[in-house]
């Protein structure tokens, strides 16, 4: 029998496999100089328990973890704690997964199947361990089930819910809010014998503001808007919902890839709610939509997307595992939408560069209805059969990139941080938490976005699990 070369990758145990602890610690050492402007804090979210009587299967699976790093002076203190939810507290209780997650389930015996398929519990996770941000004063955890969860930015804890369940259906959410001058939204899928696409008003009670019936709804992460429009970009990643009533599997399995149903954009109004346009377009998927602005007539659309739905699937930790397996590449796209005509007019990638977890200097499109740099996670040609190592910033203009990397560090979501005296639209710093497998440690990174120079780093004397989004909330 020929012996097996396979070797864990050494990001594994620290990244996706080992639960966190909530501490508290007071100064952590910075090695280099934080700029004097940046005061506040960076809230990171993401899984923090992802083995209880069994081990999480997926990336996208696990009890939320909130993560402070407070910065004031030069200085940062750290913070961690749980997402006090129900989800969390029955595990703790009964010491087993009792919520299903996105592709996990708690383990049935085949009565409590059969009981399942008679009497359907949803008793979907309440975790919203995906995103953080603000509405008005208030800071949220959010994630794609409809529970939201306010919390208190110094202490981390849950004082509060903000729910789109008392609304009725089985429905989800997207972990991507949109907010404006105007107010915050947020798209809904309700799923039943009429599935439907929702945009809700937010910044209060929930106030229906669209609604698009839909036959086989797809799995959407998040949607777009501009300055007239809201745009739901459908994947053909679709589910019958009676598959998600019986929950014979876990929430993302019951999906299916049906790329001959193509994708398609759904535009609707902003002011009347009223569905202007659906466009159809060649089969693609994305996680993320980055901006949408208005141009000559027509509406252009840019997106972080992949040809196929192919990443979900290598998400899962016995994909991960196989050192030699690359991800598939995500890299930004614009569509050229002609509404009145229904068309596509042009489908081209912005730069040639592997990118999720995209970010940019939002405040600055918004003034300026434009951007003109992308920041995000990205794969080194140097070691490409590894998970995201490098933080990427594409000149969207030029399709070229500037990236940092290090081999054995293993960086989350790039933050952007505007200087405040910035006269450039990349005048700031990037806020990253990174992964550094030789020391086994976790750090803080702060990176000159204009140059992609380190500038300071601070350590923690232990690991953070890979996360997915966060913010930075300004303090005078």
């Amino acid at each position: 029998m020929p012996v097996s070369t396979h070797i864990t990758p050494a990001y594994m145990e620290g990244g996706f496999l080992q639960n966190s602890k909530e501490c508290d610690i007071e100064l952590l050492e910075v090695v280099g100089v934080i700029p004097d402007w940046l005061q506040g804090e960076l809230i990171r979210n993401g899984p923090g328990q992802v083995m209880v009587d069994k081990p999480m299967r997926h990336w996208f699976d696990g009890l939320a973890m909130l993560h402070r790093f407070h910065i004031a002076n030069g200085k940062v203190a750290y913070r961690s704690r749980f997402i006090d939810c129900a989800a969390f507290r029955a595990t703790q209780k009964e010491g087993r997964i009792t919520y299903s997650d996105f592709a996990t389930d708690p383990c049935r015996t085949l009565f409590q199947q059969l009981q399942t398929i008679f009497n359907p519990d949803p008793k979907i996770t309440d975790s919203a361990k995906v995103n953080v941000g603000q509405i008005g004063e208030k800071t949220f955890a959010w994630g794609e089930p409809l529970m939201q969860i306010q919390i208190d930015p110094e202490t981390l804890k849950t004082v509060g819910v903000y729910d789109y369940g008392k609304y009725g259906g089985n429905r989800m959410t997207t972990a991507h809010p949109l907010v404006d001058e105007h107010g915050a939204y947020n798209l809904v899928v309700q799923y039943g014998p009429i599935n439907f696409y929702k945009i809700y008003e937010i910044s209060g009670d929930a106030k229906e503001l669209a609604s698009v019936p839909v036959q086989l709804p797809g799995y959407m992460h998040s949607f777009g808007m501009s300055e007239n429009y809201f745009i739901i970009a459908e994947y053909p990643l679709v589910v019958q919902s009676i598959m998600l009533l019986f929950r014979a599997k876990p929430f993302i399995e019951n999906f299916d890839w049906k790329p001959r149903m193509g994708s398609r954009f759904i535009i609707i109004d902003r002011k009347t709610g009223k569905r202007v346009s659906t466009i159809k377009v060649p089969a693609f998927f994305s996680f993320h939509h980055v901006f949408a602005k208005e141009k000559d007539g027509l509406l252009e659309v840019d997106l972080c997307a992949y040809e196929n739905a192919d990443i979900i699937s290598e998400y899962y930790k016995e994909r991960l595992v196989q050192s030699d397996n690359p991800l598939p590449k995500g890299s930004m796209w614009r569509f050229t939408l002609n509404l009145e005509k229904r068309t596509c007019i042009e489908r081209r990638e912005l730069a040639d560069v592997c990118l999720e977890l995209p970010v940019i200097h939002h405040a600055f499109a918004h003034r300026h209805g434009s951007y003109r740099f992308v920041y995000g996670c990205g794969v080194n040609e140097a070691n490409p059969t590894e998970f995201y190592n490098q933080i990427v910033k594409i000149d969207i203009e030029s399709a070229s990139a500037k990236h940092w990397y290090k081999p054995n560090h293993y960086p989350g979501e790039p933050v952007f941080v505007a200087n405040p005296d910035a006269r450039t639209e990349d005048d700031g710093v990037l806020l990253s938490v990174v992964l550094d497998t030789q020391n086994k440690q976790s750090y803080l990174l702060v990176l000159n976005a204009l140059t992609f120079e380190e500038m300071a780093k601070a350590s923690l004397p232990h690991t953070i699990l890979f996360g997915y989004h966060g913010t930075f909330l300004h303090r005078n």
